[in-house]
């Protein structure tokens, strides 16, 4: 075995190769990248305590699962298609494979990260974008299907959405438009998708029959605490160093959260009389889907009003929504799509060049011309998340069966999908189907009870 002296002469070659490698930065970026990833155990938490007992499993393994689809492509083509060297529409080929993708920092996004860092970093926004639309099609969607689904649309849309907006090159960055962490890249695309999706595959048999009650609001509880805390990830590693700009993007993600839940609570004590613990989840995330795009662009005072702001419209939609036929399961496109669409918006209004140079000021600071920007972008990602959704979900439509039976919906997609259930209740079933009682199995002869299945 070498001894760590053997070991200096290659460490050292290895920190000639990227002199320029800052490892404060890199360290937060690498903490970062970790918290974007608990992101989406979170969010399988929030969305699977929302949903009935029977379709609990099925609805935290597609956020699950979206991540390891989409990590894969990321590696073999997505990161290049994305951030590759290419035209203002796409990126090229030269990154394919994580080709030439090294420790050694690449100057275009920075220079004081490893390149490998921040290709990995913007791995988890695409894997948790696509995690955040399986809310809108619960108990309905076949998960072959919808991994399907979530690879293509990743390549189709999400990978040109960032280079538009991040990559070099890019035509919406190259008009100006701000979108710090991914209003428009990954909330406002998601919750186009959402609709799409719903009004695809059309509504549940029971939609409006049967209540859709959450089956346990403590998950749902920690899912938005897990998503609160890794946000700060999301937002403040965005500024891909450890600095003043990170430290103001923690702040305003905190507070807009924070004021978003508050003004979700005050909306429902005037609406119905009680402030309940699946709204405060749910304002919290709307505050921070809302300050997403400018967390590192407007100051604490103006994410207070961001998060406030938007939280009304969020809330119109989500109750407006039962009143049509749109059975967007659990409220993407009025949790993620609306608060996307107020977050990108109300840059144009907030953004301020004294909190980050490189931005731009907003109305507030004598420049209205921003918000036409804004609106541009915002436009621009509905118009194509819609249309290209639409052309993969017939496509695909082609070639696979995308919805569950109808005997499915009834049984639980959990036991069709995945032959497993997330509880049994206490009863224990023997090998003819039929409902054991655990007081029936106390008196069954000892020979008898080895061929009872175990509770899981």
């Amino acid at each position: 075995m070498s001894s760590p002296s053997m070991l200096l002469p290659f460490l050292a070659a290895a920190q000639a190769d990227s002199p320029t490698v800052s490892a404060g930065d890199t360290a937060w970026v690498l903490i970062s990248t970790a918290l974007v990833l608990l992101m989406v155990p979170g969010l399988a938490f929030f969305y699977g305590g929302l949903v009935r007992t029977k379709s609990a499993l099925n609805t935290m393994l597609m956020s699950l699962g979206a991540l390891g689809v989409v990590t894969v492509q990321w590696v073999l083509f997505g990161y290049s298609l994305a951030f590759g060297p290419g035209s203002s529409w796409i990126g090229g080929f030269e990154w394919l494979g994580f080709a030439g993708v090294t420790s050694a920092p690449n100057p275009t996004y920075s220079a004081l990260l490893p390149h490998l860092l921040f290709a990995a970093f913007q791995a988890m926004f695409a894997g948790i974008t696509v995690a955040l639309f399986s809310g809108a099609v619960i108990d309905r969607m076949r998960f072959v299907a919808y991994l399907a689904f979530g690879v293509i649309w990743t390549t189709i849309i999400y990978d040109p959405l960032a280079h538009w907006v991040w990559g070099d090159g890019g035509w919406l960055r190259k008009l100006g438009a701000l979108d710090f962490a991914g209003g428009t890249v990954v909330h406002i695309s998601a919750g186009t998708t959402a609709v799409v999706l719903a009004l695809f595959l059309g509504p549940r048999r029971d939609f409006k029959r049967l209540p859709n009650v959450p089956h346990n609001v403590p998950f749902a509880l920690l899912g938005a605490g897990l998503l609160w805390f890794g946000w700060f990830g999301f937002n403040a590693g965005s500024a891909l160093a450890a600095d003043g700009i990170a430290a103001n993007a923690l702040v305003t993600t905190h507070t807009a959260a924070a004021s978003g839940m508050i003004a979700w609570l005050a909306l429902e004590l005037f609406k119905g009389g009680r402030a309940t613990a699946v709204g405060a989840a749910t304002g919290a995330v709307v505050g921070l889907v809302t300050i997403t795009p400018a967390a590192g662009f407007v100051t604490p005072l103006s994410a207070l009003l961001m998060g406030a702001l938007a939280a009304p419209f969020s809330f119109a939609a989500l109750h407006y929504r039962p009143k049509t036929r749109l059975d967007d399961t659990l409220d993407v496109f009025a949790c993620h799509g609306v608060a996307g669409i107020m977050g990108a918006v109300l840059t144009g209004v907030f953004a301020s060049k004294a909190v980050n140079p490189a931005g731009a000021d907003g109305l507030l600071h004598g420049n209205p011309s921003l918000i036409g920007v804004q609106l541009l972008a915002v436009v621009a990602t509905i118009a194509f998340a819609a249309v290209a959704s639409v052309i993969i979900l017939y496509a695909l439509q082609a070639v696979m069966s995308l919805r569950v039976p109808v005997e499915v919906e009834v049984q639980g997609i959990d036991l069709a999908e995945h032959g497993e259930e997330a509880y049994h209740g206490g009863d224990l079933s023997d090998l003819t189907g039929r409902k054991t009682s655990l007081s029936d199995a106390v008196v069954l002869p000892a020979t008898e009870l080895g061929r009872v299945p175990r509770v899981a």
